[in-house]
């Protein structure tokens, strides 16, 4: 899955998660969003391996991990909780945490949730999830129109997408700003396939948005006014839909106590198509991480 990485499956959290893990330091822990897997660190984490220890697990519902039917198995909570389980069970009781899309939105959760387990965080070109869905504008909804369509009841969007899932999940990659098919290194782009080619994925993809809209919003409404208290990096492609809609930095100033923000070259994929200078970032970041 990853070079010199080792892969694990382990039940935890009542269900069962797939990591794979490799290096020896601080831990770092990085999280994968839609509609990839945990390949999409493929270039990165060898490289944070030099000085971390980096685990990359496959978020619930997407690639080795389990994917449990109920949508409300499926909240940014309950997948935080994962993670919590994961380090948990490797030993760590605090750690630094990096996460791009879905997983970006996992990391702020876990961040508010324990606090007290997270050293730094890094959030990759999302802005905060109740800001997106509370605040929606024309232009936004349009180019993410998949959060309210991979939203809709099941089986309506997941027999649409296991008609031809090659199509749909490629124009997902390619939708959201600055990047080509060509982009996106061989094998990573097969092991996205080779899971979303699995109808079983397409379904916690789907529970992964439709638990956004049920469940998500109200945990975040509920902590509105709630901090990040670690050390925060806000990182989002200069050429991306989320920056050609927001200031996304400042999307992040209330909710951070300590942040900084930085644009990369690209789109939203930055992490596949920008990797070495997703790793200079990341590894100044994260320097003294504990």
């Amino acid at each position: 899955m990853i070079l010199g990485f080792e892969d694990h499956v382990e039940m935890l959290n009542g269900i069962e998660i797939a990591w794979s893990m490799g290096g020896d330091g601080p831990p770092l822990l990085l999280l994968h969003g839609f509609p990839q897997t945990r390949a999409l660190w493929a270039k990165v984490a060898p490289q944070l391996a030099n000085t971390y220890q980096v685990i990359c697990p496959d978020l619930r519902g997407y690639g080795a991990s389990g994917k449990p039917h109920p949508v409300s198995a499926y909240s940014f909570r309950e997948m935080a909780r994962d993670q919590i389980a994961l380090m948990t069970h490797l030993g760590h009781k605090r750690f630094a945490v990096a996460g791009h899309d879905r997983g970006g939105r996992v990391a702020h959760r876990l961040a508010l949730d324990a606090p007290g387990a997270v050293s730094k965080l890094c959030v990759m070109d999302i802005i905060p999830t109740h800001t997106l869905l509370t605040e929606l504008r024309m232009d936004v909804a349009q180019a993410y129109y998949h959060w309210f369509f991979l939203a809709q009841p099941e089986p309506f969007p997941d027999h649409m997408i296991a008609a031809d899932p090659d199509r749909y999940f490629e124009s997902c990659l390619l939708g959201w700003g600055a990047a080509k098919l060509e982009d996106f290194d061989a094998d990573q782009l097969a092991a996205y396939r080779a899971a979303w080619r699995d109808p079983y994925t397409i379904r916690g993809m789907c529970n992964d948005y439709r638990a956004a809209i049920s469940h998500d919003v109200e945990d975040d409404a509920a902590d509105l006014d709630a901090q990040i208290t670690c050390p925060t990096l806000v990182l989002y492609g200069a050429d991306g839909a989320m920056a050609k809609a927001y200031d996304v930095a400042e999307t992040w100033a209330g909710k951070c106590t300590d942040m900084q923000a930085k644009a990369l070259p690209g789109g939203h994929f930055f992490v596949d198509c920008a990797s070495d200078e997703t790793v200079d970032v990341l590894q100044t970041f994260f320097e003294d991480a504990v």
